[in-house]
């Protein structure tokens, strides 16, 4: 797969450059009728960091995720995105999401358009680039991804692991300061995940701000600048990798992670 080309953190361009955007989220509650998924989290993610959320289903991690670009309406709490207060009621909240770009369990590709095609009609019409310019960005974006020669393809005839790489570079056509990934390879083949990964971590590379929502532990521990463990709707645990993958301190993040963790690659101190 081809490497994904460098460019500078702080710059800006049509071709993929990065202009990274930090987050703060302040007391962030949601809840579906009496049933709170979210109580209270605080969490600050630094320009060119990131975060990878772990934790057990139904903990909120994908609720946090959705509720930062807004695809969920918080109940309580401030989410600041880029210098964009995004649950001020007066927010231009298009503006706002052009700086997040939003990568799904599900590829949710445009079926009837081909790879090249779905990276370009949100282009033309939100950012109103014209065709050509648009076409110039898809390729390059997908060329970054290592399908650059699969632009003609439609998603039925790419595998998951491409297909979602195609999304991955569909989100990257919109220049986004930010990426929310909600367990990216949760719906692939074990054989196709890799490379999924692999393009994340030189999106990291770059310098792109990153909030991740993951169960994949070895790309945690790799990649990330930060680990928060969440449970039950809030944050258990949370500090560098090697510390809450290794090392946690709570008994709730170790009994998830003997759950999870293959002990005889990785042991976890007690």
């Amino acid at each position: 797969m081809n490497d994904v080309v460098n460019s500078s953190s702080g710059s800006t361009g049509s071709t993929g450059t990065i202009n990274a955007a930090g987050v703060s989220i302040k007391d962030l509650r949601k809840s579906y009728g009496s049933n709170e998924v979210l109580k209270g989290i605080s969490l600050d993610v630094a320009p060119g960091e990131v975060v990878c959320l772990i934790g057990p289903s139904g903990s909120g991690k994908s609720t946090l995720l959705r509720c930062v670009n807004l695809l969920e309406q918080p109940n309580q709490g401030a989410i600041n995105v880029g210098g964009f207060e995004a649950t001020d009621p007066d927010v231009d909240i298009d503006k706002m999401r052009r700086k997040v770009g939003m990568v799904f369990q599900q590829f949710n590709l445009f079926p009837h358009l081909d790879a090249k095609r779905n990276c370009t009609i949100a282009q033309t019409k939100v950012l109103k680039r014209s065709q050509e310019e648009a076409n110039k960005v898809a390729q390059h974006n997908l060329e970054r991804v290592g399908l650059g020669h699969l632009s003609d393809r439609f998603p039925d005839q790419l595998s998951g692991g491409q297909q979602q790489r195609v999304a991955i570079a569909r989100a990257l056509s919109m220049n986004p300061e930010l990426m929310l990934f909600d367990e990216p390879t949760s719906a692939l083949d074990p054989e196709t995940v890799g490379d999924v990964l692999s393009v994340m971590r030189n999106l990291a590379k770059e310098g792109m701000t990153m909030l991740v929502v993951t169960h994949e532990m070895g790309f945690a521990r790799e990649v990330a600048d930060r680990v928060v463990f969440m449970d039950g709707g809030v944050v258990v645990e949370e500090g560098v990798a090697e510390q809450v993958i290794g090392a946690p301190t709570q008994a709730r993040t170790k009994e998830f992670l003997r759950r999870v963790l293959d002990p005889t690659h990785i042991e976890i101190e007690e």
